[in-house]
């Protein structure tokens, strides 16, 4: 009770409105009241219409079309319009890139580093640019000043000819990791650990390019660039944690900022009339550890206003101080104008994995419903920092896990809510690392005044890396789920919600359109269309492979199209479906629906190779791992592992009695207690004790260790 009072406290009362929101599967009915009026939006910031000319849509992020041909009232007639297989049908890579259209052709890539120009109309390929073999996240292209800039997985900026694919120019950006020496690099300014890699969608703004970097969980020093779009050359550089001598670099510990994360792994916002970008970094390293980098760990968890020309920090807003969490606020930021108490605000929503926006001027950064730094529990080892800012509203979904929901915790872990603490026993936390919003892509609609975002019910269990310890591990056999909600920014505050029974914070980005539509694709291959309004669904289509990329909107001949990339994804399901459907759709369209995939499993699932019980001699062999070269366990006790079950994953049939055993000569007390079903708990075991039960009807029964809870396994029952 003293952690969900002190969450409900810093929610200022309005966490309890999103639980009583959050309770039904579906969206409200009727209609509740939009977020009008909604002024003009700035011109500079771009339009969408027959073209969908960025990541994105337009400078601001926005995710919204001014097409109107497709309604609520005909949507049920939209049909494939053509749709294409870029790999060949392959599943071997997911697919995180947006498409970009000008002059109806689309320009996408994939993962196995091939960019595309296709027919808008039909589907027909134009050219196709091979970029080498090194993989890497595409996550969309620029097209501007007639070529078409993107990345390859081998750290090379290219600009391919927009009418041939031909390569005009290319740039090495990043060089080889120096190999963690205590001095820097004099060439690229890299210091320590590991160079990182390209990653984002690239964007174009008045003869620059903007493309950030990944490498964060590695020790990669975080960097945004701008290059120049006629040759690649580097104009600035942004860091992500500063150097000596620059704003920010006494934020870190020692020679912390190093090795400091902070990357900038999604694409930036630009303000033309301002003059800034607008880019969001991420955690700092190591990620859950904080021992060694004391500070507030600038620029980590912060949205940063530079200046588009030089490179400058015009001002920044930490949202997380020294994270321990893995809370990389890093999802897209959206601009957009807006009327609050009779005043036009110039803003940019900054959005996150702590289940909160942060509604920020964008020209000086100020909170615009105000930020409180509010006192948080502490932990010695990890140097925590003693405040976090809270901002005026309410959370989009509880920053707390709960009993009732997906969010129910796995048994036996110490559990917390946002900003709880952690050291070295497994702790589960939520909105954990998969997110609250993590990287879905929000959507602003001026039609409705919401902000739409898809959200993530996923748990992490937090531990520090010492002795062998996993960090933000997801339980095993947790439960996973998530959700769509449409917040209202003048308030920052939640208008209507829909939960349903998948994560939508990895990738599955928000279309909005003109006439009334809500666009999103989900982890088990469908794109949904929904009524902006309410949230009610309208139509469904099944794409054949997960679609964790942001569908998007264009029109040829007076013709609206709608055109999405389902290529599926890693997280937060590793079972996602992949694949390299490349779809467009039309009122009238014929083709059909692809077959419906083999949909992620909505439970962790234990992946390790099954045992037989006959292998098994019928007995898990608590606190040890099964050696998969001798067919038995080990021989030494393991009290920080999530296998040290041995076997891990067993398979029997029904009516067999399996018996669970803790060595003579483990030192630990160990035990297996079957959740969420209670089908059996052998209780504490002490070592050389056993228990025995006998499995009456087939299932899959996952269990833990209530000493080592992160310690899991599997019996399914055929």
């Amino acid at each position: 009770m003293e952690r969900r009072s002190f969450l409900l406290t810093a929610a200022a009362g309005g966490a309890a409105t999103v639980s009583a929101l959050s309770s039904t599967a579906e969206a409200s009915s009727g209609s509740p009241g939009l977020a009008l009026p909604v002024p003009p939006q700035s011109a500079a910031l771009g339009t969408t219409g027959i073209n969908w000319p960025k990541v994105g849509g337009n400078y601001g992020n926005q995710n919204h079309s001014a097409l109107r041909d497709l309604t609520p009232k005909n949507v049920k007639k939209l049909g494939g319009a053509w749709h294409v297989n870029l790999e060949g049908g392959s599943t071997s890579a997911y697919q995180q890139c947006t498409i970009v259209v000008q002059d109806g052709v689309l320009y996408v890539e994939t993962t196995q580093q091939n960019v595309f120009a296709v027919n808008g109309r039909t589907g027909e390929v134009i050219w196709k640019t091979n970029l080498g073999t090194e993989t890497t996240n595409m996550r969309g292209v620029a097209v501007a000043e007639g070529k078409v800039f993107t990345i390859s997985g081998a750290n090379i900026v290219y600009a391919l000819d927009r009418r041939t694919g031909a390569i005009v120019w290319q740039k090495p950006l990043i060089v080889d990791d120096n190999g963690g020496d205590d001095g820097c690099d004099n060439d690229s300014g890299q210091c320590g650990g590991n160079s990182g890699g390209l990653a984002g969608a690239v964007v174009h703004f008045d003869g620059l390019i903007y493309i950030g970097t990944e490498g964060s969980t590695a020790g990669a020093r975080g960097r945004g660039y701008a290059l120049d779009a006629k040759t690649g050359d580097v104009v600035w550089t942004f860091w992500g944690p500063p150097g000596p001598g620059e704003f920010g670099h006494d934020t870190w510990e020692g020679d912390s900022w190093k090795t400091g994360g902070a990357v900038p792994w999604i694409h930036p916002a630009v303000d033309p009339e301002l003059g800034l970008v607008y880019w969001t970094f991420g955690n700092p390293y190591p990620r859950t550890d904080g021992s060694s980098r004391g500070g507030d760990n600038l620029f980590a968890n912060s949205i940063v206003a530079i200046d588009a020309k030089t490179g400058k920090r015009r001002w920044h807003f930490q949202s997380v101080h020294h994270d321990i969490w893995d809370a990389d606020n890093v999802m897209a930021p959206v601009l957009a104008d807006l009327l609050i108490d009779g005043r036009r605000r110039k803003v940019v929503v900054y959005g996150s994995k702590t289940c909160w926006f942060y509604i920020l001027d964008r020209r000086t950064g100020e909170a615009v419903h105000g930020m409180e730094e509010r006192a948080v529990p502490q932990q010695a080892e990890q140097k925590t920092s003693p405040t976090q800012p809270f901002p005026g509203g309410e959370p989009f979904t509880e920053p707390f896990p709960r009993l009732d929901k997906t969010t129910r915790p796995v048994p036996f872990y110490p559990v917390g809510g946002l900003y709880s603490v952690f050291w070295d026993r497994a702790t589960i936390i939520f909105p954990g690392a998969g997110g609250g919003g993590d990287w879905g892509f929000p959507s602003f609609s001026p039609k409705t005044g919401y902000v739409y975002i898809g959200y993530g019910l996923v748990n992490s269990s937090y531990s520090n890396t010492h002795g062998g310890r996993v960090n933000t591990a997801r339980a095993l056999g947790e439960l996973f789920g998530g959700g769509l909600v449409a917040m209202d920014p003048r308030t920052n505050t939640v208008a209507w919600r829909k939960e349903g029974d998948w994560s939508l914070a990895h990738g599955n980005g928000i279309l909005t359109t003109a006439g009334r539509l809500l666009f999103q694709g989900r982890p088990d291959g469908v794109l949904e269309a929904m009524d902006d309004t309410s949230g009610a669904t309208l139509w469904t289509w099944q794409c054949g492979a997960g679609v964790n990329t942001i569908p998007v909107s264009y029109e040829i001949d007076g013709e609206q199209y709608v055109a999405v990339l389902a290529g599926g994804n890693g997280l937060p399901f590793p079972d996602i479906p992949k694949g390299d459907h490349l779809w467009a759709f039309k009122l009238g369209g014929k083709v059909a629906p692809a077959p419906a995939p083999t949909p992620p499993s909505r439970r962790n699932q234990i992946r390790t190779a099954a045992v037989t019980g006959a292998t098994a001699h019928n007995t898990v062999t608590l606190g040890r791992i099964w050696s998969t070269g001798t067919n038995s366990p080990g021989a030494t006790e393991n009290t920080v592992a999530q296998n040290a079950m041995a076997p891990q994953h067993l398979t029997v049939p029904v009516g067999t009695e399996v018996t669970f055993t803790n060595p003579a000569d483990n030192k630990q007390a160990h035990g297996a207690a079957a959740f969420f079903d209670a089908e059996f708990d052998t209780g504490l075991l002490m070592p050389g004790q056993s228990y025995t039960h006998t499995f009456a009807k087939a299932g899959e029964y996952f269990y833990n260790d209530p000493a080592f809870p992160q310690s899991t396994g599997k019996i399914v029952v055929q």
